[in-house]
């Protein structure tokens, strides 16, 4: 089996990446952790074999630094049993297998959704650590106790330091303990690259496409497989009980029609779940508007302004410019700040300011 270092060379040797000392500096850690998860469990007469305890890895640092590839780089390298794993989509997952428990009766939802987790894998590789929702608040401490305790090693990325994580949440003392349970089983590490590869990849490109035409959807389609680096999976959001759905996700970059997201009935909340959840999206297939697709339009704005305000990457193809989207009908009036948001998405250095 390679090691995490002979397939960065690797891929650095065959010009799929440049080589980068910010994130050479951390290939030893994750081959640390990849050996010593390859050591055979040792079985005793008595008793179950838990893994001996590994140290994980919390990485984090700004947008576009290369955690998702270097992940990428470790889950290849493994052979053990590993998920990889959106960590919002994980937690999301969670929350079914403890609302399928109670319905069975169980008094401790969390320990068999856990137990579950932990006969399945022995690495979990989450992207994008963050908490924003008071429920996943409440039960990562003692989810995390238990996968801990099963041998379950887990390294993930994210934009904020352990200690910014649920920054400002509702009852965030009750939260406090798992950040300690965090830096203890897991070392953290800060990627300072000077170097944001996301923003470069799309520097001097073109982001808005009007009228979709074969050479403007091949280019987008060119972006996704660039930006998104691999097969992708939708990733589901639950807000306030509903499940909104990204068709396409990878690597913090999601992929979706106009129809997909101002199609259907969502509101503010909604956008403001997507806005979180992604950095980059790709929107396809935006139609005119009009009084004809008023609500479709309204809908439009809202998830703009989710996306402007959160610093999300935006790429889309329309039906014509900005300012010609919406020229008739009720509505044209506030639309011009939308036109107006639009254009000054399109500038290239658009959400580097971004966590």
């Amino acid at each position: 089996m390679r090691t995490v270092l002979e397939i960065y060379a690797d891929r650095i040797a065959s010009g799929d990446i440049h080589a980068d000392d910010a994130q050479e500096a951390v290939l030893p850690e994750f081959e640390r952790i990849r050996e010593a998860v390859s050591r055979p469990v040792k079985k005793t007469w008595f008793r179950k074999a838990t893994p001996e305890p590994v140290q994980g890895l919390y990485l984090w640092g700004g947008v576009g630094r290369g955690k998702s590839m270097l992940m990428d780089l470790f889950v290849d390298a493994l052979d053990v049993p590993v998920r990889r794993v959106h960590f919002h989509a994980f937690m999301q997952e969670i929350h079914t297998g403890m609302h399928a428990a109670r319905q069975r009766g169980v008094e401790d939802a969390i320990e068999p959704v856990a137990k579950d987790v932990a006969e399945s894998v022995r690495v979990l590789a989450f992207d994008e650590m963050q908490i924003t929702d008071i429920t996943d608040a409440m039960i990562v401490g003692r989810l995390f106790e238990q996968l801990f305790a099963a041998g379950v090693v887990v390294v993930t990325t994210s934009n904020r330091l352990p200690d910014d994580l649920y920054k400002d949440g509702l009852n965030r003392q009750l939260f406090l303990p798992f950040i300690e349970l965090i830096k203890e089983q897991l070392n953290v590490w800060e990627l300072v690259s000077p170097r944001d590869y996301r923003q470069n990849r799309l520097k001097g490109s073109q982001v808005y496409f009007v009228q979709a035409n074969t050479e403007a959807r091949d280019t987008m389609r060119a972006i996704w497989k660039d930006l998104s680096g691999g097969p992708s999976e939708p990733l589901v959001l639950t807000v306030k009980g509903r499940e909104v759905t990204l068709p396409a996700f990878r690597n913090g970059v999601a992929r979706a029609s106009f129809f997909d997201l101002c199609g259907k009935m969502l509101g503010p909340g909604d956008y403001l779940a997507i806005a979180d959840a992604v950095k980059v999206l790709i929107l396809e297939d935006i139609p005119r508007l009009s009084r004809h697709n008023f609500n479709e339009a309204k809908r439009f704005v809202t998830l703009i302004d989710a996306l402007y305000e959160a610093k999300v990457r935006l790429i889309c193809s329309a039906a014509a410019e900005p300012e010609m989207l919406y020229v008739e009908g009720e509505g044209t009036f506030e639309f011009e700040r939308t036109a107006s948001r639009l254009r000054e998405m399109q500038d290239e250095s658009w959400g580097q300011e971004r966590d």
